[in-house]
């Protein structure tokens, strides 16, 4: 377990050096052109996927299918992840991201292909689970491996701008599925060749990663049984261990779980709405994702001074607070300009809590088990995401205008503010 010191004024006041200065690290600038490529697919394939299902004139989509669908994106590493975890910690995380690029490159394909044939429930649904599983896994082997490209003095910064500018990445991603989709068409042949595209994401990401020498990603040593089965199958415990005895990052997970918990039931509701209510379809959707990056390229410019000027604790409960107050204050009134400011302020509030969470695993946690920590990590937030998307399609009106789904999840986040509290004085 790292012995770092994890005083969060301190860490921040001192660890600042700026965005040109990272820049220049040779190794974080590739790790991060790694990231970019990956992240543009998964924001190009996901948005063509979700307008081939959800907004297709060939398909049909009520409250479950479209539940049905975000489960298929979200689910995949929810039953992976603890054991991918234990392959982090295990294989070099070079090689790991080469292969699993090439592997989704060829799973994006195979569901291009399945798209364009009209292909649609299990066979369409298996294929994204897979898919966005070993999206998942690169994601979190990009994760472990920041700290071995930038010092750990600037963990907090690097995290930063490398999330946010991903996670911008990924919504320009989106931003271009749909634009292909003008082009293309939005019926099954042009919803495949729109999302075939995304395999030009796996391929980059793939080029930048083989560039590292071997063994530069980590891990450094391998805490884990000669037998890979028996160290595969223990990832979920070693994890879940080594987050449970970190306070931080155990508050970490229990401020994430409410906003994402929260994020599921505001996601479900704003496609409902987009498409029936307001009926501004893949377009009106395309303005609420648009909002959503900005809020995520704010909190990526400001949380390091937020945390520098109150620390990471107050920084994230602030979040958890600005989410609840923003999800009740701009979602009841079930408009669409309303609608479009509670997507910046509840995107923003939850980048600032995930960026906390992020730099508290990589700083406080051993590069021995960051991999493992980072994929239960993944598994909890998306599981907790499928949960209240499911559970809050069982209750949804159909052309979602449910007030008191917008009050349960502004609940979420309040419940989350008091856990947080009590975890951090444990």
């Amino acid at each position: 377990m790292s012995t770092a010191r994890t005083d969060p004024e301190h860490e921040a006041h001192h660890a600042r050096i700026g965005p040109r200065a990272l820049l220049a690290r040779d190794g974080f600038r590739r790790l991060l052109f790694t990231r970019f490529s990956a992240q543009w697919g998964d924001g190009l394939f996901q948005a063509g996927l979700a307008g081939a299902v959800l907004f297709n004139p060939e398909r049909e989509a009520d409250p479950l299918a479209i539940a049905a669908g975000f489960t298929a994106l979200l689910l995949p590493y929810s039953l992976i992840g603890p054991f991918a975890g234990a392959l982090l910690d295990r294989w070099d995380r070079r090689r790991v991201l080469v292969v699993a690029n090439i592997l989704r490159g060829a799973l994006i394909f195979t569901a291009a292909l399945s798209v364009a044939a009209g292909a649609g429930g299990t066979t369409l649904f298996t294929l994204a689970l897979v898919t966005i599983g070993v999206s998942r896994f690169i994601n979190s082997g990009l994760s472990a491996a920041l700290p071995h490209v930038v010092p750990i003095r600037n963990l907090v910064e690097a995290n930063a701008l490398a999330t946010t500018l991903g996670a911008v990445i990924a919504v320009l991603g989106a931003g271009c599925a749909v634009g292909l989709r003008a082009i293309f068409g939005d019926h099954n042949i042009g919803s495949g060749i729109t999302t075939a595209v995304a395999c030009l994401g796996s391929a980059g990401s793939a080029w930048f990663a083989i560039r590292f020498a071997k063994g530069a990603l980590g891990p450094d040593e391998v805490d884990e049984p000669p037998q890979t089965m028996v160290a595969v199958a223990r990832g979920l415990f070693d994890g879940g261990r080594a987050a449970v005895k970190t306070p931080t990052v155990f508050a970490g997970f229990v401020a994430l779980l409410a906003h994402r918990t929260a994020f599921g039931i505001a996601l479900l509701l704003t496609v409902l709405l987009a498409r029936f209510r307001f009926e501004a379809g893949l377009g009106g959707l395309s303005q609420v994702i648009a909002l959503v990056g900005v809020g995520i390229l704010l909190a990526g410019l400001v949380t390091a001074r937020i945390v520098a000027a109150i620390g990471r604790r107050r920084a994230l409960a602030a979040g958890l607070l600005l989410g609840g107050v923003s999800i009740v204050g701009f979602g009841l009134p079930l408009t669409m300009p309303t609608t479009l400011i509670a997507a910046l302020l509840i995107s923003f509030a939850g980048q600032l809590v995930k960026l906390c969470v992020d730099a508290a695993v990589q700083r406080d946690i051993g590069d021995e088990l960051r991999g493992r920590v980072f994929a239960l990590y993944d598994t909890l937030v998306n599981v907790a995401q499928v949960v209240s998307v499911a559970l809050a399609a069982l209750v949804v009106a159909p052309d979602g205008a449910s007030p008191g789904l917008v009050l349960a999840a502004g609940a979420c986040y309040l419940v989350g503010l008091a856990g947080f509290a009590l975890a951090s004085r444990a």
